[in-house]
This record gives C-alpha cells, sequence and structure tokens, in this order.
C-alpha cells in the first residue's frame, strides 16, 4: 500500500512540477487522474476544508481575467482545477500527517533537481537529451537547452524554485562548508546553463534577504565573497568548459533592445495611463489596444505577469485582488525571517526563499500564481499548509512544557516534605 501511495504522489506531483495537464497519451487531466484517488482512497484524518478563502480570491482573479477579460473560458477551467487540486492535496492528503508533507517536499524538489541535471547535460547530447525530453513531457520540445520543459522560460520557474531553496537549505539545515560551496556551485551552473535571467535576479534577492536575516552585516562580506568566487567560477571552470553553449551570458548578448523588458515595461504603463480603470472596463482586450503599437505589433506582451493583470483588471480592483491573495503568505515569511535561526522554521524559510524568488520570475514572464504554474502554486500551498501543521505544533508543545514544569513542582514539594 506504501509503495502504491508513493506512486500517485510521485505521478502527480511529477505533473505539477513539469506543468503537464493533457498529452497525446493521457486524454483526461493529469491532476486529477493522479490526485483523486489520494484525497479519497488514502486522505488522512477528517479536518475542515482550510482553504476556501484563498481558492475563492483565486478563483475571482482568474475568472475575471481570464473569462471576462479574455473570453478563454477552457484556460480558466484548467487553471481552476490544476489549483483546486493541489490545495485538496495538501488539506485532505498531508492533512496533520507531517512525514506526508515532507515526503511531498522532497519528491516536488527531486524532480525539480532531475529536471536541472538534464539541462547541464543538454548542451552535450542535445539530440538523446531531446527525444528523453520529449518523451517526459509527451510533446515536442520547442526550445532548447533546457530541463523537462517543453519551452524554456517553463523551465525557469522550475529553477526559480530549486536554485534559492538549495542554497537556503544548505544554511539553515547547517551543512558542512564542503557541502554549502557544492551547493552554491551547483546552483550558479544551473543559472548560468539556464540562461534566464530573471532567474538570477530571484536568486539574489532571495538569497540576500535568507542572508542578512541570519547574518544581519556579516551577510555583506559573504556576498562579496561570493560574487569573488562567482568570477573565479566563470574565469577557471564556465569559461573553459561552456562557452562554446548557449548560456545566459551569450543570450545577454543577441537580445534585442527594442524588446527588452523595460522598452515593454514603459509601453505596457503607457497603455495603462490610457485605460485607468482597467480594459475588462471599457470592453477591450490586448489586441484592440495594441494593434497601432510597433513594439507590441507581434502580439507579444510586456512579460509581466502582475502588469498585465493590473492592466486588465485596473489598480484598484487589481491590488486589492493581489493584497488579499499574498497577505498570509507574506506574514507568514515575515515571520519566519524574524525566527530564521529556530530550528521548527528551517524548512519555512526555504520554502519562502523559493516561493520569493518564483514571484519575482513572474515580474519578467506572463505565468504567475493564478494561471497556474505548478511551482508556484504548490510552493503556495505548502506555505501555508505549513503554517497550519506548526500552529498545530505548538499547543502540544506548550502542553507538553506545562506538564513538565508540574513534574518539577512536584518533585520539589515531595523533597521540601521529606525535609
Amino acid at each position: 500500500m506504501k509503495y502504491l501511495i508513493f506512486l500517485f504522489v510521485a505521478l502527480y506531483l511529477y505533473s505539477v512540477s513539469y506543468g503537464i495537464f493533457l498529452t497525446e497519451m493521457i486524454r483526461i487531466p493529469a491532476p486529477l487522474l493522479f490526485c483523486l484517488p489520494l484525497i479519497t482512497l488514502f486522505k488522512e484524518d477528517r479536518i475542515s476544508f482550510l482553504y476556501g478563502p484563498e481558492l475563492l480570491v483565486i478563483w475571482t482573479g482568474s475568472f475575471l481575467y481570464d473569462v471576462v477579460g479574455l473570453s478563454d473560458h477552457k484556460v480558466f477551467l484548467s487553471n481552476a482545477i490544476n489549483i483546486s487540486m493541489c490545495a485538496l492535496y495538501f488539506n485532505y492528503f498531508s492533512g496533520t500527517n507531517r512525514k506526508r508533507f515532507k515526503v511531498s517536499i522532497y519528491v516536488f524538489y527531486g524532480l525539480l533537481l532531475f529536471s536541472a541535471l538534464v539541462l547541464v547535460l543538454n548542451p552535450f547530447y542535445p539530440e538523446k537529451i531531446n527525444s528523453l525530453r520529449s518523451l517526459l513531457m509527451g510533446e515536442q520540445v520547442i526550445q532548447s537547452p533546457s530541463g523537462i520543459a517543453v519551452y524554456q522560460f517553463n523551465f525557469g520557474y522550475q529553477l526559480a524554485a530549486l536554485v534559492p531553496f538549495l542554497f537556503i537549505y544548505s544554511y539553515v539545515y547547517k551543512k558542512h562548508f564542503v557541502v554549502k560551496a557544492a551547493i552554491l556551485l551547483s546552483c550558479l551552473i544551473f543559472i548560468y546553463l539556464g540562461m534566464q535571467r530573471s532567474v538570477f535576479i530571484g536568486f539574489l534577492c532571495a538569497s540576500f534577504l535568507f542572508l542578512w536575516a541570519y547574518y544581519r552585516y556579516k551577510a555583506v562580506l559573504i556576498v562579496v565573497l561570493a560574487v569573488a568566487a562567482g568570477a573565479i567560477l566563470y574565469t577557471f571552470v564556465l569559461k573553459e568548459n561552456f562557452d562554446s553553449y548557449n548560456n545566459i551570458l551569450s543570450k545577454n548578448e543577441q537580445s534585442s533592445s527594442e524588446y527588452d523588458r523595460t522598452t515593454l515595461t514603459a509601453e505596457n504603463l503607457r497603455i495603462c495611463a490610457e485605460y485607468p480603470y482597467g480594459l475588462i472596463f471599457y470592453g477591450k482586450t490586448w489586441g484592440d489596444v495594441i494593434y497601432r503599437n510597433q513594439v507590441f505589433s507581434s502580439g507579444i506582451t510586456s512579460h509581466n505577469a502582475y502588469l498585465m493583470f493590473l492592466t486588465y483588471l485596473g489598480p484598484i480592483l487589481g491590488i486589492a485582488l493581489l493584497i488579499a491573495l499574498y497577505y498570509k503568505v507574506l506574514r507568514i515569511a515575515i515571520r519566519a525571517l524574524r525566527e530564521v535561526r529556530k530550528k521548527e522554521n528551517a524548512m519555512m524559510v526555504c520554502l519562502c526563499g523559493a516561493f520569493l524568488a518564483v514571484s519575482i520570475n513572474s515580474l519578467s514572464h506572463n505565468s504567475w500564481l493564478l494561471s497556474a504554474n505548478g511551482p508556484t502554486f504548490f510552493l503556495y500551498f505548502a506555505i501555508l499548509h505549513l503554517h497550519f501543521l506548526n500552529g498545530r505544533a505548538a499547543p502540544v508543545l506548550e502542553e507538553e512544557f506545562a506538564a513538565a514544569q508540574q513534574t518539577a513542582y512536584t518533585g520539589r514539594y515531595i523533597a521540601l516534605q521529606h525535609l
């Protein structure tokens, strides 16, 4: 029975981490196919549903954006299935079982690590690795080099969730210096070959925020040493062995200045200024407002998920939904950083760092939480559920402490009686 449960867990998290929904072989949505048995046949103790308010906000934002704004009912339905199944997975399968929660996290990150290793091998064995990628994805891959993803930007979200988690994990779980160095080296190689500048920015922000919370002013010295180590790594390792392959530096040189993120964002802000209440209140779509704009003439967007959301819903409604969506997670993350050295907060700090990085990654891409990006919504509900588990553990610890105190007082009273 345990092996069967693990198989379904691995298959479900496989579909989540790699963004698999429907393929030529699987004609039933993968999250339904692999998650329903877990939440019906193998569910944990019955608990009330925890994520009603969060799902209500997600469904509302997705409905307004996808259905009202884009008139795309199929996207809304698929996104709702993906996100809802994840909430049900944590609520009813993980439930109050900490072991199931930990297994879920480690399987998820094992899959992301495997995808990163596939990326490293992709430049060396392009034909074989691309065939493997197509087989594992169930469809033809479009961009290479990459991990287990059809497009490079899809893989970017996997990498954004992976590298800060590994880096922070090596510190909060107090790994040996050699292990920390090896993990940092691996993260830099993944980022270098991954060709995603937004991943690098997210990694820097999440890592520096963690180091500042963990070491305070010593974090500056650590960052300086890390930069120096990165320069040495590039000069003596990456430059000699990987410069002939596609990497983040070659991509930067090939990028067109006409379509850089700054230009696209500036043009998007002009559209927001022309339609300040949001496109859905003017009865217009993105295609209606960009037809005269040369920058967007090919149909591209600003590649900023949050800005596009605000463009459609407007600042008042859009910001209100964003606050409702992220307020609880932000509060949890701030509390975790304040108590960053507590052993019981170690996993929470790792997850919050990873979620920060994938959220920053969405500043340069269209995919985000409401568009059912796998790593993003998995981390979102993982943080909420770990907070729930930690909340359940606190009263137990208080009761144990009170019982220990009572035992101590009783022992002292008996000792005094014998004097």
